[in-house]
């Protein structure tokens, strides 16, 4: 179910039927020489349909605007103002609330988003609103994560690393050049290592100034499709949940309740 796919008489049948809206997030970024700047958003949204296919959903149409500020220095990359960037993604959510779903899930393929998504889960306690939004964080059952492991070679993962270029290859393999992929791994150069315990805004490009961190060679498509199953598997069981889900939205208007305007 692809928002953009619909018609709208379709649209409001799935809005009636499903009740959840899955907001794929990634960003335009360089990912090392191998892949294509669009790759967390084009691996997430490929998960989330098909997550959303098993359990019943719509998805939102793919969506590339996301925290990646320590990328500007790369060609390609697209950034927007920090104040722009919060107004943008509210105003989506309102939009989604507006055309009927009560339920918003944020489904985040970049690791840079992991902040700013759960600041913006958390300005929902900001003021009332007619939908509730859950961000998926992604955790794997013990089983999962051993099958997960079992997969791969490389002990170091990040950023256009085994698992990410499986999945790529796995996605849209005419987007992939292997060929490039650098000959040696990238690990961390541990530049802030004077400061220990440390985050700052450059924290990413003190380690990976290339941006690649881990080791693609040994990525394959057939690793791909395992892991992707994976991720669609535990995502799908998620999605099945929040649509049972009734404590957070009575937790929201019990809050609301209570606080003084």
């Amino acid at each position: 179910m692809q928002w953009e796919n619909l018609t709208a008489s379709d649209f409001a049948q799935a809005v009636k039927e499903y009740g959840v809206c899955i907001v794929p997030f990634g960003v335009l970024e360089k990912h090392s020489e191998h892949l294509p700047l669009g790759t967390d958003f084009l691996v997430a949204h490929d998960a989330a349909c098909r997550a959303a296919d098993r359990a019943g959903a719509v998805v939102f149409p793919p969506f590339c605007f996301g925290q990646i500020y320590e990328a500007r220095t790369f060609p390609g990359t697209v950034t927007l103002k920090p104040t722009l960037l919060l107004d943008l993604l509210q105003g989506i959510l309102d939009e989604i609330g507006r055309n009927g779903f009560q339920k918003v899930i944020l489904y985040n393929g970049h690791g840079g988003n992991n902040h700013l998504l759960r600041f913006l889960a958390q300005c929902t306690l900001w003021e009332p609103k007619p939908y509730s939004v859950y961000l998926y964080t992604a955790d794997f059952t013990p089983q999962q994560e051993t099958a997960w492991n079992a997969l791969l070679e490389t002990p170091l993962h990040g950023h256009a690393c085994e698992c990410e270029t499986s999945m790529m290859l796995a996605c849209r393999s005419e987007l992939v050049h292997m060929e490039r992929v650098p000959e040696t791994p990238a690990n961390p150069l541990q530049r802030m290592k004077q400061v220990p315990n440390a985050f700052a805004g450059i924290s990413w490009y003190a380690d990976y100034p290339d941006h690649y961190a881990g080791d693609a060679r040994p990525a394959t498509a057939e690793k791909g499709q395992a892991l992707r199953e994976i991720i669609v598997s535990a995502f799908a069981d998620f999605i099945e949940a929040v649509k049972r889900d009734a404590v957070v939205p009575a937790l929201e208007q019990e809050f609301f309740q209570h606080t003084k305007w």
